[in-house]
């Protein structure tokens, strides 16, 4: 039986474990008992490891052929320090893995004035932990070339489920971009980054990059619009960008900094994937029939 280490086991990786552990023995990093318990009763082998502390990465060097690194970088610098450790202990060990499939993210892209984005098109991060995120592509894909081993790399848009929605943003108020100044998005269901983190590890190619979307084309706005219509909310308010800077935070602010439409070819192609969710209007109404949003007190 393949053997799988997870390193970053957060709820994309959970989600995968039904479909993965049918097919591998798994191994998962994890920070705390609490979480090591967890795991374990799902049937998964904790190991405790922290990618800050790089004596902590001992035992993790030659157990798996099978890597999935969904890990987010640390929250500041230029480099993906988390990759750098993974990595050096991964070569430490006395055999490598056959495959590593990293989870990024869509932002290594920049802002390509909605245009639709190919995965040959040339990285241009903007922001800090966009430019992280490229670090680490980078880190591992040269860890591949010069240990022989398959580097594969899912780079993920905004990612939602019933449980990952921007209800309270609408039920606050947060305005949203006015249609002549809006931003296109892209969206990927939680379900189905989880089916193609589980198909990557099996037939993702070398060294190729995967837009991990689904088929939508939609302006931001127009998804929080969406949302709200779906249960029974308020649109959010539209504002010039000037007045969104004035009432957003930063990092809000830099989402709306950024417009591109990712092409999924590739996924459905290579990967042979079939979204559950094709679109975001399937997986909102999966939400809705779950009864996913209770109503206001």
């Amino acid at each position: 039986m393949n053997r799988l280490l997870i390193v970053g086991c957060g709820d994309v990786a959970r989600r995968a474990l039904p479909w993965l552990l049918r097919r591998c023995r798994v191994y998962a990093t994890v920070r705390s008992a609490a979480q090591a318990q967890r795991l374990r009763a799902s049937g998964v082998t904790p190991i405790r490891a922290d990618l800050d502390r790089r004596s902590t990465l001992a035992r993790i060097a030659g157990i798996a052929g099978l890597v999935l690194y969904s890990a987010p970088p640390q929250a500041h610098g230029a480099h993906d320090e988390r990759a750098r450790h993974l990595a050096a202990r991964l070569a430490s060990g006395r055999s490598l893995p056959r495959r590593i499939v990293y989870i990024g993210t869509s932002g290594v892209y920049g802002d390509c004035r909605g245009e639709r984005v190919p995965e040959t098109r040339p990285p241009a991060a903007c922001t800090p932990r966009a430019q992280r995120r490229l670090d680490a592509e980078r880190v591992l894909r040269r860890f591949g070339r010069r240990r022989g081993v398959a580097v594969s790399i899912l780079r993920s848009p905004g990612i939602y489920a019933a449980d990952r929605l921007p209800i309270d943003r609408i039920r606050r108020g947060d305005p949203v971009l006015r249609q002549s100044e809006d931003v296109f998005t892209n969206h990927i269901h939680a379900d189905d980054l989880a089916r193609l983190c589980a198909l990557a590890l099996f037939r993702a190619r070398p060294g190729r990059a995967y837009n991990a979307c689904d088929d939508s084309s939609i302006r931001m706005g127009d998804y929080f619009d969406l949302v709200a219509g779906t249960f029974d909310l308020p649109p959010p308010p539209r504002v010039s960008r000037a007045e969104a800077a004035r009432r957003l935070s930063p990092m809000t602010l830099s989402f709306l900094a950024e417009s591109r439409r990712l092409d999924n070819t590739r996924i459905k192609r290579e990967l042979r994937a079939r979204l559950r969710y094709p679109d975001v209007r399937a997986g909102l109404a999966a939400a809705r029939g779950q009864g996913a949003v209770e109503p206001p007190c």
